[in-house]
Protein backbone atom coordinates (compact mmCIF):
# COMPACT_ATOMS: atom_id res chain seq x y z
CA UNK A 1 0.00 0.00 0.00
CA UNK A 2 1.35 3.44 -0.91
CA UNK A 3 2.11 5.99 1.80
CA UNK A 4 -0.58 8.36 0.55
CA UNK A 5 -3.23 5.63 0.79
CA UNK A 6 -2.12 4.68 4.32
CA UNK A 7 -2.13 8.34 5.40
CA UNK A 8 -5.63 8.87 4.01
CA UNK A 9 -6.90 5.69 5.67
CA UNK A 10 -5.64 6.74 9.14
CA UNK A 11 -6.52 10.42 8.73
CA UNK A 12 -3.01 11.91 8.62
CA UNK A 13 -0.94 13.76 6.10
CA UNK A 14 1.97 11.90 4.51
CA UNK A 15 4.78 13.31 6.73
CA UNK A 16 3.31 12.42 10.16
CA UNK A 17 2.18 9.07 8.77
CA UNK A 18 5.73 8.35 7.55
CA UNK A 19 7.15 9.25 11.00
CA UNK A 20 4.70 6.83 12.65
CA UNK A 21 5.68 4.07 10.23
CA UNK A 22 9.36 4.69 11.05
CA UNK A 23 8.59 4.47 14.80
CA UNK A 24 6.76 1.18 14.21
CA UNK A 25 9.82 -0.13 12.36
CA UNK A 26 12.18 1.05 15.11
CA UNK A 27 9.93 -0.58 17.74
CA UNK A 28 10.01 -3.90 15.91
CA UNK A 29 6.30 -3.92 15.05
CA UNK A 30 7.17 -3.79 11.35
CA UNK A 31 9.81 -6.48 10.78
CA UNK A 32 10.29 -6.01 7.04
CA UNK A 33 8.84 -4.52 3.92
CA UNK A 34 8.34 -7.15 1.24
CA UNK A 35 6.99 -7.68 -2.24
CA UNK A 36 4.32 -10.37 -2.50
CA UNK A 37 4.87 -12.40 -5.64
CA UNK A 38 2.10 -14.11 -7.58
CA UNK A 39 2.64 -17.89 -7.19
CA UNK A 40 1.10 -18.68 -10.57
CA UNK A 41 3.30 -16.19 -12.40
CA UNK A 42 6.31 -17.56 -10.48
CA UNK A 43 5.26 -21.05 -11.65
CA UNK A 44 4.74 -22.39 -8.09
CA UNK A 45 0.95 -22.55 -8.08
CA UNK A 46 0.70 -25.93 -6.32
CA UNK A 47 0.58 -25.79 -2.51
CA UNK A 48 1.31 -28.92 -0.48
CA UNK A 49 0.85 -29.21 3.27
CA UNK A 50 3.26 -31.81 4.60
CA UNK A 51 2.70 -33.35 8.03
CA UNK A 52 5.82 -34.95 9.47
CA UNK A 53 5.94 -37.40 12.36
CA UNK A 54 9.13 -38.56 14.01
CA UNK A 55 10.18 -40.72 16.91
CA UNK A 56 13.30 -38.59 17.28
CA UNK A 57 13.00 -35.92 19.95
CA UNK A 58 16.62 -35.19 20.79
CA UNK A 59 17.78 -31.58 20.39
CA UNK A 60 20.58 -32.59 18.03
CA UNK A 61 18.10 -34.33 15.69
CA UNK A 62 15.70 -31.36 15.79
CA UNK A 63 18.49 -28.92 14.97
CA UNK A 64 19.64 -31.13 12.09
CA UNK A 65 16.07 -31.37 10.77
CA UNK A 66 15.74 -27.58 10.87
CA UNK A 67 18.99 -27.23 8.93
CA UNK A 68 17.75 -29.71 6.31
CA UNK A 69 14.45 -27.89 5.87
CA UNK A 70 16.21 -24.51 5.63
CA UNK A 71 18.07 -25.77 2.53
CA UNK A 72 14.84 -26.52 0.64
CA UNK A 73 13.59 -23.28 -0.95
CA UNK A 74 10.21 -24.79 -1.85
CA UNK A 75 9.40 -25.00 1.88
CA UNK A 76 7.96 -21.54 2.54
CA UNK A 77 6.57 -22.19 6.04
CA UNK A 78 7.75 -24.60 8.74
CA UNK A 79 6.17 -25.19 12.15
CA UNK A 80 6.76 -27.45 15.16
CA UNK A 81 3.33 -28.63 16.19
CA UNK A 82 1.49 -30.08 19.17
CA UNK A 83 -0.77 -33.11 18.78
CA UNK A 84 -0.35 -36.01 16.37
CA UNK A 85 1.83 -34.14 13.89
CA UNK A 86 5.33 -33.14 15.00
CA UNK A 87 6.10 -30.71 12.16
CA UNK A 88 4.04 -29.03 9.45
CA UNK A 89 5.52 -27.66 6.25
CA UNK A 90 3.93 -25.60 3.51
CA UNK A 91 5.59 -26.34 0.21
CA UNK A 92 5.04 -24.52 -3.08
CA UNK A 93 5.95 -26.20 -6.37
CA UNK A 94 4.90 -26.12 -10.02
CA UNK A 95 3.53 -29.69 -10.10
CA UNK A 96 3.42 -33.12 -8.46
CA UNK A 97 6.72 -34.18 -10.02
CA UNK A 98 8.46 -31.19 -8.46
CA UNK A 99 6.91 -32.05 -5.09
CA UNK A 100 8.13 -35.64 -5.46
CA UNK A 101 11.68 -34.29 -5.86
CA UNK A 102 11.25 -32.21 -2.67
CA UNK A 103 9.85 -35.26 -0.86
CA UNK A 104 12.77 -37.46 -1.95
CA UNK A 105 15.25 -34.79 -0.89
CA UNK A 106 13.58 -34.52 2.51
CA UNK A 107 13.40 -38.24 3.26
CA UNK A 108 16.89 -38.78 1.86
CA UNK A 109 18.36 -36.20 4.23
CA UNK A 110 17.01 -37.27 7.61
CA UNK A 111 15.17 -40.14 9.30
CA UNK A 112 11.42 -39.55 9.58
CA UNK A 113 8.70 -41.86 10.93
CA UNK A 114 5.85 -40.68 8.69
CA UNK A 115 5.36 -38.06 6.00
CA UNK A 116 1.82 -37.26 4.89
CA UNK A 117 1.19 -34.86 2.00
CA UNK A 118 -2.03 -32.99 1.29
CA UNK A 119 -2.43 -30.97 -1.89
CA UNK A 120 -4.49 -27.78 -1.67
CA UNK A 121 -7.29 -27.86 -4.22
CA UNK A 122 -8.24 -24.18 -3.94
CA UNK A 123 -6.99 -21.18 -1.96
CA UNK A 124 -10.03 -19.74 -0.22
CA UNK A 125 -8.31 -17.16 1.98
CA UNK A 126 -4.73 -15.99 2.06
CA UNK A 127 -3.33 -12.95 3.79
CA UNK A 128 -0.10 -11.80 5.31
CA UNK A 129 -1.97 -9.19 7.37
CA UNK A 130 -2.07 -9.76 11.12
CA UNK A 131 -5.04 -8.71 13.27
CA UNK A 132 -4.05 -5.37 14.78
CA UNK A 133 -6.68 -5.02 17.51
CA UNK A 134 -4.61 -7.09 19.99
CA UNK A 135 -1.50 -4.88 19.87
Amino acid sequence: MRLEAIAERVGLSASPCWRRIQRLEEGGFIRARVALLDPDKMKVGVTVFVAVKTNQHAMAWAERFCRVVETIPEVVEFYRMSGDTDYLLRVVVPDIAAYDAVYKRLIGSIELTDVSSNFAMERLKYTTALPVNYA
